[in-house]
């Protein structure tokens, strides 16, 4: 069967499927990009990095830019208020491996928008020209852009800091189609990004809300977008970025493994936590993800509590494996 929409193109980067794995903070490093990448992403992105951090190389700012070369093209994503300081940053990432330098214009978390970055930035659009154009002057990568609709509903600039972003160099376009004062509640409003689409000639990516692949492609058809970025919704369900994959190439959609399957993945995500970044790193970063591998399952919360209270690796790998044998159990009973 014939793909159903075409690739993603970024500069010389070809982007197939055009699925993107958002950034998110303590959540995409090199170990899930590998571990997300075969599921159908043709594009990773690193969490996102503060560009005065960088300035400092210190081990942990750069393992958080650190790529196995298993999910590539990659880009890093840098956050920060000051274009001098950006473009150091970008040059760094770019020396690093980075495929393509993104500019976050949509982090709404109070530890970013208290010194003016991230979405803080939209309430000053000159200053978010002057960022674009000093990165895309420091480097010989694409340069992308991810914001968010405005710093609230009645200061709406997208479309303005889309344009000065082609017309400064910028390459493609992500809109996570809230303000950065709804944070992640309401809806996202895919109007906007439809309107965001007319209104510029470079790529587009939508974001928001991306929870049901038919949704995704029903949204990105009706939008126009060239391609779709996905976030929360896969963690723990790295098995909706397939499906969307597969309704891009025109298959039949595959099914959802049983609980029992998602869980032996779980188990293997984090193991290869615990391989790459040792016990003590890995268990209290795993936690949140055993949670959501654990959705839908009964028993769920009261594994949940008992998960969070387990410091040990082996452990936590013993409740999970006691968990599988025991909706096996359950499945052969109600067979």
């Amino acid at each position: 069967m014939p793909p159903t929409v075409p690739a993603l193109r970024i500069g010389s980067h070809q982007i197939w499927p055009p699925v993107v794995l958002a950034p998110m903070s303590g959540v995409t490093n090199r170990t899930m990009r590998a571990l997300y990448k075969p599921f159908g992403l043709g594009l990773t992105v690193t969490e996102f990095v503060s560009s005065n951090a960088l300035k400092h190389t210190n081990k942990r700012t750069m393992e958080m830019i650190d790529q196995h070369g298993l999910e590539k093209p990659v880009s890093t994503q840098l956050w920060g208020d000051d274009p001098a300081t950006m473009a150091a940053a970008a040059k760094v990432v770019r020396e690093c491996g980075a495929d393509i330098v993104d500019i976050n214009f949509g982090c709404p978390a109070p530890k970013v928008t208290k010194t003016n970055g991230g979405s803080a930035c939209l309430r000053d659009v000159d200053r978010c020209e002057a960022i674009m154009q000093a990165v895309v002057d420091a480097v010989d990568c694409p340069v992308t852009m991810k914001m968010r609709l405005g710093w609230s509903e009645s200061d709406l600039v997208y479309i303005d800091v889309a344009k000065r972003a082609q017309a400064v160099g910028v390459q493609a376009v992500t809109l996570h189609a809230r303000t950065a004062r709804q944070f992640y509640k309401g809806s996202a409003d895919w109007e906007h990004i439809a309107r965001l689409k007319s209104a510029i000639d470079i790529p587009v990516i939508g974001n928001g809300d991306l929870e049901d692949p038919h949704v995704a492609m029903e949204r990105m058809r009706a939008s126009g977008v060239d391609a779709i970025m996905l976030g929360r919704a896969t963690l723990g369900n790295p098995w909706l970025i397939a499906q969307i994959a597969d309704l891009m190439e025109g298959r039949e959609m595959r099914s959802m493994p049983s609980a029992a399957d998602r869980l032996r993945y779980c188990i293997v995500h984090y193991r290869a936590m615990v391989d790459e970044w040792g016990e003590a790193r890995a268990v209290p970063q795993m936690r949140k993800h055993v949670a959501l591998y654990l959705k839908g399952i009964p028993g769920a919360a009261v594994l949940r509590e008992r998960i969070m209270r387990i410091d040990s690796a082996d452990e936590a790998i013993g409740v999970i494996e006691e968990t599988i044998a025991r909706v096996e159990a359950s499945a052969m009973v109600a067979a």
